[in-house]
Order: C-alpha cells, then structure tokens, then sequence
C-alpha cells in the first residue's frame, strides 16, 4: 500500500471512533449509489422518451425530499426511506438532463471530464475533512452560509443586469463555496454521529447535493473554455 493512502488510512482511524466511521460507511455507500441513479435519471432524459426534466421533475424532487424529512429514521422505515432517497437522486439528474444536453452537444468528453475533476475535488475535500481536527471546519458555515445567499441576490440581479463578469463571479464562487460545504459538510455530520444522529440517509443527501453542485459549476466552466478555444480558432 502506497505510504500516503497508509497514512491515510492511520490518520482516519486515529481521529474517528469506530461507530463514526461505520455511521460515514453508510453515508458514503448511500451517496454513491445515489449518484448511480442520478445518472440512470439523465440517461432517461437524454435517451428515451419515457419521461423528460420539466418543472414537475422539480415538484418531484422537492416532493420525495420533503417526505423523506418528514418520516423518521428507524429500521421499520430505513429502506422506504433509502427508496426516497434513491427517487431523489433519479428526479435530480433528470433534472440535470437539458444542461448535459447543451454540453454534449459542445464536447461529450466534458461530461467525463468534469465528473473526473468532481470525484478529486471531493475527495481532497472529504480526506481534509476526515483526517483534520475535531470541528476545525465547522466554523465555515456562517460564513458559507453568507456567501451563498449573496450568490442567490447576485444571480437574480444578473437576471436584470445580463452583465458576463458575475455570471462568471457565480460560477467560480458558487465551485469554491460548494467546496467548502464538502468541508463543512463532512464534519457536521461526524458531529451529529457524535451527538447520537444515526441518520445516514439524510446525512448522504447534503454530500449529494455538494457533489452535484461541484459537478455542474464544472460542467458549464469547461464548455465556456471549449468554447473559447475554438473562436479562437476560427
């Protein structure tokens, strides 16, 4: 085993208990297979006819995720609600369909660029997040928080404004808050394992959403470079 992946793997087992680590097992194989589905949901946007993103693909998200939260977590309810979960992930990348479009239609190889590109970021993100001090990061939700609502009063007001400069401002900030939820993310849900919160269901949806996020930010940045390479060349 190579010594970094050993160190590692040392530095995980030291700083996390055993229930945590077994509590971030679940979340981890929770999220993965939620990004899976995630992906069967835009393949059946792309290409089929049986179903295609529209507002009620966001109702449905929205509808699951609310059920989701409403049902309490205990094993009577785990696989209905890991079943919501999964109805999550496949309205959500459905969802994503109409952008996939646009960047296959730009280069298909920024899809697996941009996922490759995700799966590092996150991963670098996570292992800072696992191996660093109990609650060093946690101190970033404020100030995430902040940021993020301030990306929300600046994309409305480029609604108005149509100015390139902050859209290419919400792009770049909008990647380096969804980093620094990763951060955030992560050591929230060690704390709340630590404070008795079993719930690795609901744990899993906000590192599914940061995956997401840091995966469309990517998407849409490499097409507007592969566009501009090839004004260039023309």
């Amino acid at each position: 085993m190579p010594p970094t992946v050993e160190s590692f793997l040392n530095s995980f087992t030291r700083t996390l208990d055993e229930p945590v680590r077994d509590h971030l097992k679940n979340v981890y194989a929770c999220l993965s297979l939620s990004l899976i589905v995630a992906a069967a949901g835009a393949y059946v946007h792309m290409f089929t006819e049986i179903l295609s993103a529209s507002f009620l693909t966001v109702l449905a998200t929205t509808g699951l995720l609310l059920t989701l939260l409403c049902i309490p977590d205990n094993d009577k309810n785990r696989n209905l609600r890991i079943g919501l979960l999964l109805g999550i992930a496949f309205f959500s990348g459905m969802g994503m369909g109409p952008l996939l479009e646009i960047v296959v239609q730009i280069n298909p190889q920024i899809v697996m660029t941009s996922f490759i590109g995700t799966a590092v970021l996150f991963g670098c993100f996570s292992a800072a997040a696992l191996t660093a001090r109990r609650g060093q990061w946690l101190y970033l939700g404020g100030t995430l928080m902040t940021m993020l609502a301030s990306l929300i009063v600046l994309s409305l007001a480029n609604i108005f404004l149509g100015s390139q400069l902050i859209f290419q401002a919400y792009l770049y900030l909008g990647l380096l808050i969804m980093c620094g939820f990763v951060l955030y993310d992560t050591q929230l849900i060690i704390e709340k394992r630590l404070a008795g919160d079993k719930d690795f269901v609901t744990h899993s949806i906000d590192l599914f959403i940061d995956f997401i996020g840091i995966f469309r930010r990517l998407m849409v940045i490499l097409s507007q470079k592969e566009e501009q390479s090839r004004k260039k060349k023309d």
